[in-house]
């Protein structure tokens, strides 16, 4: 897949930095419509060293954030956004299919379905060799 924006082109939209940054590049955006990303889950990824030493598996709430983090490029992107961070506002219909472990790669894609005021909602669904690990619907708040 086509890398659209780098880790650093990202940082040039939303705030979030390292170890915090958890996603690695953009593959493809439609600005505030569509967003495709990708995280490249890594054996020294910080939480592995407590979640969990002798099984090391990927939280689920930092699935939901990487959706977040790649939701958030798409909405800040928009020129009037320019600048502006995005909050969690709500996660909906949560789920989680299969366990992500070192050396998958998380391919991420979220569809903004609404915006209205500061407020938007996306559709988020986080996939490993085109097998669905998490699906969820979250709201973002910009500030």
């Amino acid at each position: 897949m086509a890398v659209v924006l780098n880790k650093e082109q990202i940082k040039e939209i939303i705030p979030h930095r390292d170890p915090f940054l958890l996603i690695d590049e953009i593959n493809e955006l439609e600005v505030g419509q569509k967003v495709k990303a990708t995280k490249y889950i890594k054996e020294d990824d910080f939480w592995f060293k407590g979640h969990f030493p002798e099984y090391p598996v990927t939280p689920g709430v930092l699935m939901v954030e990487m959706l977040a983090q790649a939701g958030a490029v798409a909405l800040l992107s928009m020129p009037e956004n320019k600048g502006k961070i995005g909050l969690f506002g709500g996660i909906n219909n949560c789920k989680f299919r299969q366990q992500v472990v070192p050396g998958d790669t998380l391919e991420l894609e979220v569809e903004i379905i609404k915006i209205r005021g500061p407020l938007g909602v996306g559709k988020g669904i986080a996939t490993v060799n085109g097998k669905k690990a998490v699906s969820c619907e979250i709201t973002f708040a910009i500030k």
